[in-house]
């Protein structure tokens, strides 16, 4: 048996990310759940921002954000800039949040932050409650330690969160399968757990030999 509920914003896990947006000297972070992929090739996202929220005027006129992935280190800062506002305080400096200036984009990317997408706003969709900022991605920053020597983004290394019905989860490592595994043929799978195996050797000798 289930219950009915009244329509809400239930889906989760939803990515709990912190945007950074500003021009010159006017800089903010809000943290944003509702975010996305809309499109793959050129590379198109988006966030809905609440229309009374400080970074939405700032975002609206320059025309840029960055967004950056959150840790669970990140986590409590993560919090803060979702709840405090940018009119009252400086969050960059009250989380000890570093800025970073971006290659295309004038707003500040967080230096903290394992992955920066660097966005430039296309189109606006106005909604009730929230505004659409359906942008293109221009730039991507990976940090070093999850990229590995083949060049190859390691994402499980990130220690990422998730934002679900109110409280926010660290993505433990353990992949239960990646894309296209439930049609995948034994033969495929084999060779995949064993470069696995293979990886996971030569990370352990590395750290043991940087010890």
């Amino acid at each position: 048996m289930k219950k009915r509920f009244k329509p809400g914003t239930l889906l989760s896990p939803v990515p709990a990310v912190m945007v950074s947006c500003g021009d010159g000297e006017e800089k903010n972070i809000i943290t944003i759940g509702w975010t996305g992929i809309i499109n793959s090739d050129p590379p198109i996202t988006y966030i809905s921002v609440r229309k009374s929220r400080h970074s939405h005027h700032i975002i609206e006129k320059t025309g840029e954000f960055v967004i950056n992935l959150t840790t669970e280190k990140l986590a409590f800062a993560a919090d803060y800039c979702g709840v405090k506002s940018g009119r009252d305080v400086d969050k960059f400096k009250e989380m000890n949040l570093t800025p970073e200036d971006g290659e295309i984009v004038k707003c500040p990317m967080i230096e903290q932050s394992p992955v920066n997408l660097e966005c430039r706003v296309l189109e606006v969709k106005s909604y009730p409650t929230h505004d659409m900022f359906i942008a293109e991605i221009v730039a991507m920053h990976i940090d070093d330690e999850i990229v590995d020597e083949k060049g190859r983004i390691d994402m499980s290394q990130a220690g990422l969160i998730a934002y679900i019905h109110g409280e926010y989860f660290g993505i433990k490592k353990s992949s239960l399968g990646r894309f296209g595994y439930s049609v995948m043929k034994p033969k495929t799978r084999k060779r995949i757990n064993r470069q696995k195996h293979e990886e996971r050797v030569s990370k352990n000798r590395a750290k043991r030999k940087g010890r």
